[in-house]
């Protein structure tokens, strides 16, 4: 993996990776056709995997606990700002779920630690006219998803998996876990959260990639 001391490598990296995945987007790769209820517990054309792969922009920021900070702005009546430590003294939860990533494998039963996304938005006390939600992560990357995706009992910004910290390959020190979507939704490195009464399609999403990201429906592409 490139690191942060060598941008050019970095930069050629990332454009190869971009220029990659907006293919697939075009070409619809790996799309089955098929539409399956969640009952169906492994969605239309994924593969279980026992590991837990590793995807990014070709750069993984360096976040530590002491420069950690996370955000709730926009249309928020009360705009939050936490420093780790804050964030960690918040009502923490445990949580088993699956994931699935659009790059077509899955995996079960992960054990999550985090803060769920419901204390998040109590906190942040979303205006009226909120109506969706833009991730902003160290590393550039946005994502998007609608407030009540966000507010849900299953989504968490969570800082444990299997009992250990978060790597920082994986988005740690804290990431976003929506599992209900694919995984480009639940941005690594989350720097901060915003509110919003319009929509602003994310860094995958407006390289043709799917809006909503249902993986029981192959929301693969747009």
């Amino acid at each position: 993996m490139a690191t942060e001391d060598d941008p050019g490598l970095i930069g050629r990296l990332r454009e190869k990776l971009i220029e990659t995945k907006t293919g697939w987007a075009r070409e619809g790769r790996l799309l089955t056709g098929t539409h399956a209820e969640p009952t169906q517990r492994l969605p239309p054309g994924q593969r279980l995997v026992r590991d837990w792969p590793v995807l990014d922009l070709g750069i993984q920021p360096a976040v530590s606990p002491q420069t950690f900070r996370l955000d709730l702005v926009g249309a928020v009546a009360r705009p939050v700002s936490l420093t780790y430590d804050e964030f960690m003294a918040l009502p923490q939860q445990e949580n088993v779920c699956d994931i699935h990533c659009v790059t077509q494998w899955s995996r079960y039963d992960n054990r999550w630690k985090g803060v769920a996304a419901h204390t998040l938005i109590e906190l942040a006390a979303p205006k009226p006219e909120a109506r969706h939600v833009i991730f902003h992560a160290h590393d550039g990357y946005t994502t998007n998803v609608r407030l009540d995706q966000f507010d849900q009992p299953d989504v968490f910004l969570v800082h444990e998996w299997e009992g250990k910290p978060i790597e920082r390959q994986h988005g740690g020190p804290i990431r976003v876990l929506i599992p209900r979507l694919y995984l480009w939704k639940s941005a690594k490195w989350v720097r901060r959260i915003e509110l919003s009464a319009t929509d602003r399609p994310g860094f995958w999403e407006v390289r043709g990639y799917h809006n909503n990201a249902d993986p029981w429906t192959e929301e693969r592409y747009g």
